[in-house]
């Protein structure tokens, strides 16, 4: 996901996307472990998804 597609979102939709976001490394993580993840790389961009997303939602809630 873009940063530019994040910015554009509403504070409750961030929220909403990163529990799913979440939910998916935690079932990606799952896969891991019983060794039937094939695409490693997916749990970085991820992660790197959800930083975005934190780092919007601090601008907007310093924003008002």
């Amino acid at each position: 996901m873009k940063a530019k597609e994040i910015k554009e979102l509403t504070i409750e939709e961030l929220l909403k996307k990163k529990r799913d976001i979440k939910e998916e490394i935690f079932n990606l993580r799952f896969q891991h472990s019983t060794g039937q993840l094939e695409n490693t790389a997916r749990m970085r961009l991820l992660k790197r998804d959800i930083a975005r997303i934190e780092t919007v939602l601090r601008q907007k809630e310093s924003k008002g």
